[in-house]
C-alpha cells in the first residue's frame, strides 16, 4: 500500500466521522511519528509533510555529517562522511543532509499498523466528541430517527447519525416505534463502558415532561413561572407543583393555557397521560390536599416526626384520592415528601362492615389489593363493578366473584337476622291488644279489679264495668266520683274519654 491510498482511504474515512481538517492533519503526523520512533528511537530530527488534499506525504531524515573516524557517528542524528557522500559527492564535514524516507521502507506490516492505528484514533476521537457533546446535555430534548427496535431498547440516530439508546424502562408503556419513526426524547445520563460513551435517553423522566413545558409555556421559558417539582407515573397520571414570581401572573392558569391549549399539547406528546398542575405553597397542609386533587379532605393530621400524613375523606372521595392502581396516592407522597395515609371517615361505618371483619374468609393479599384502590368496607366493594375491580388490581375474575359473593352472603344473613327479629318482636306487642272472645262481664269485672285499689267495693266496681261495656252511656248515670277515676288510666290508651267522671 502506498501512501496515497493510505492517506486517501484514512481522509475519506474520517470525512465520514465529521473529523475536520487541522484534526486529520495532525492524526496522520502523529500516526507517522509513531512509526518513525518504532524504526529509528527518535523522530527529533525528522520533518513529515502531508498534503492530504492529493493524498502526497514525504518524510525528510535530517542528520549532521560527521569524519568517520569521530566518536559521533553513532549518534541518531549524524551521517558519516562515507555514507553521505553515497548521497552526493561533494559533501564535507559539518554540512547537513536531507534524506528522504519512502513509506515502503517501514515495511508492509509497519504500513498496515499504521492503517489500523489511523481507524482506531478516528474512532476514540469519534467517541471522545460524542461524550464531549452529550455530557453537557444532560436534561435536555434531542429529536431523533428510530433506526432499531429490540424488545429491551430501540436504537435511536441523531442528525449526525450518532447511536443513542432508549431503553424499555425509560419508555412510556403506550408508545410503539417503527424504524423510521421521529421522537423527541431528553438525554437521562451519560454512560462510559470500557472507554465506549453509552448515551440513555429517555421519555419516562419528569425532566422530559418539564422541558415539554417549556418548550409549550413561555412564562417558564422566561423565569416567570418555576416548576418546583414534577413526579410521574409514565403514560398514567403526573403532578407538576408550579409557583409564580409575579403576582399578576395566575401559574396554573398560565400553564394550561386557554381552554388548555397549552397543556393539551404536552399530554398529546405523553400519550394521553393526564397532568395536574398544582400551586405550590409553603403551607404544607395546603399543599397535602392540593396535592390529593381533584379529591376532598375533611380533615387530616401530620406526625413531621415519622413523615406519615393521615388524611380523612367521606366515602366517594376515597377512590378519588387513591386513583387507579394507587397512581394518585403514591404521586402526592412523592411530591410531598411523606408518606399519606388514607382513612374513611369514622361516621362512614354505619350499617357497614369493614373489610377487616373478612379475614376469616378471604386472603390477607386480597383484602391489601381492595385497600390499594380505597375499597375497605363490604358495601364499598358492592358498589364497584366487577369488571373495573379486575382492571384496578390484580385479581383474577373468578376471584373477584368469590370475593362479591361472600360478601353479599354477610349482608343477607344480617338482614335475615333482623327481619326474624322484627316480627317477633310485634307478635309480642299485638298479644294484649287481642281481646278473649270467651271473655265474660264478671271475668272483665275481675280483671278490673285488679287493676284498681283494694279498697273498691264490688258495687263500684260492677258501675266501672258497665259504663266501659255500654255502648252509649246516659249522661245522667250515677258514679262514684271518688272510686271510678281508679281505672281510668288502663282505658284511656285506647280512648281518652271513656271513663271519665260526670
Amino acid at each position: 500500500m502506498n501512501s496515497t491510498v493510505l492517506i486517501e482511504s484514512f481522509a475519506e474515512f474520517a470525512r465520514s466521522k465529521n473529523i475536520d481538517r487541522p484534526t486529520m492533519m495532525s492524526i496522520l503526523e502523529e500516526v507517522f511519528r509513531t512509526m518513525i520512533r518504532k524504526k529509528y528511537d527518535d523522530d527529533s530530527n525528522f520533518d513529515v509533510i502531508l498534503n492530504v488534499d492529493q493524498g502526497d506525504l514525504e518524510i525528510w531524515r535530517n542528520r549532521e555529517i560527521v569524519d568517520d573516524n569521530s566518536e559521533d557517528i553513532w549518534d541518531f542524528d549524524k551521517i558519516p562522511l562515507a555514507e553521505a557522500q553515497k548521497i552526493e559527492p561533494d559533501f564535507e564535514v559539518g554540512e547537513e543532509v536531507a534524506e528522504e524516507v519512502k513509506l515502503e521502507d517501514f515495511g508492509r506490516r509497519a504500513v498496515l499498523m499504521a492503517r489500523q492505528t489511523l481507524i482506531q484514533r478516528v474512532k476514540d476521537l469519534e467517541r471522545d466528541n460524542l461524550y464531549q457533546a452529550y455530557k453537557d446535555q444532560v436534561g435536555e430534548i434531542v429529536v431523533g430517527e428510530v433506526y432499531q427496535v429490540w424488545g429491551r431498547e430501540a436504537l435511536i440516530l441523531d442528525k449526525d447519525e450518532n447511536e443513542l439508546v432508549l431503553p424499555k424502562g425509560e419508555q412510556i408503556p403506550k408508545d410503539r416505534y417503527r424504524k423510521g419513526d421521529t421522537i423527541r426524547t431528553v438525554v437521562h445520563r451519560v454512560d462510559v463502558i470500557n472507554g465506549t460513551p453509552k448515551i440513555i435517553l429517555s421519555r419516562a423522566a419528569p425532566a422530559f415532561l418539564e422541558r415539554l413545558m417549556e418548550q409549550e409555556v413561555p412564562e417558564i421559558f422566561d423565569g416567570l413561572i418555576t416548576i418546583k417539582n414534577i413526579v410521574r407515573e409514565p403514560g398514567e397520571r403526573a403532578k407538576v407543583a408550579v409557583e409564580s414570581y409575579d403576582e399578576r401572573i395566575d401559574p396554573v392558569g398560565a400553564c394550561v393555557g386557554m381552554k388548555g391549549s397549552r397543556i393539551h399539547a404536552v399530554v398529546r406528546e405523553l400519550e394521553n397521560e393526564n397532568i395536574d398542575i398544582i400551586n405550590y405553597t409553603d403551607n404544607l397542609e395546603l399543599y397535602i390536599a392540593r396535592a390529593l386533587s381533584p379529591a376532598k379532605l375533611t380533615s387530616m393530621k401530620i406526625n413531621e416526626q415519622t413523615g406519615r400524613v393521615s388524611v380523612f375523606l367521606k366515602p366517594d372521595q376515597v377512590s378519588l384520592a387513591i386513583g387507579r392502581g394507587g397512581a394518585n396516592i403514591k404521586l402526592a407522597s412523592r411530591l410531598v415528601g411523606m408518606e399519606i395515609d388514607v382513612f374513611r371517615d369514622a361516621g362512614d361505618f354505619e350499617e357497614d362492615i369493614a373489610l377487616d371483619e373478612f379475614s376469616d374468609e378471604i386472603e390477607g393479599w386480597i383484602l391489601q389489593e381492595l385497600k390499594k384502590i380505597g375499597l375497605d368496607t363490604g358495601r364499598s366493594v358492592l358498589a364497584v363493578s366487577k369488571d373495573d375491580i379486575v382492571r384496578r388490581t390484580e385479581l383474577e375474575e373468578e376471584t373477584v366473584e368469590e370475593l362479591f359473593r361472600v360478601i353479599r352472603q354477610e349482608f343477607e344473613e344480617g338482614e335475615e337476622t333482623d327481619s326474624d327479629v322484627a316480627p317477633q318482636a310485634a307478635a309480642q306487642a299485638e298479644v294484649p291488644a287481642e281481646p278473649a272472645p270467651e271473655a265474660t262481664l264478671e271475668a272483665s269485672a275481675e280483671v278490673t279489679e285488679e287493676a284498681t285499689a283494694p279498697e273498691i267495693t264490688p258495687e263500684a266496681s260492677a258501675e266501672v264495668v258497665e259504663e266501659a261495656t255500654a255502648p252509649e252511656p246516659t249522661p245522667g248515670a250515677p258514679a262514684d266520683g271518688q272510686q271510678a277515676p281508679v281505672a281510668e288510666p288502663e282505658k284511656n290508651e285506647e280512648a281518652p274519654n271513656s271513663g271519665a267522671a260526670q
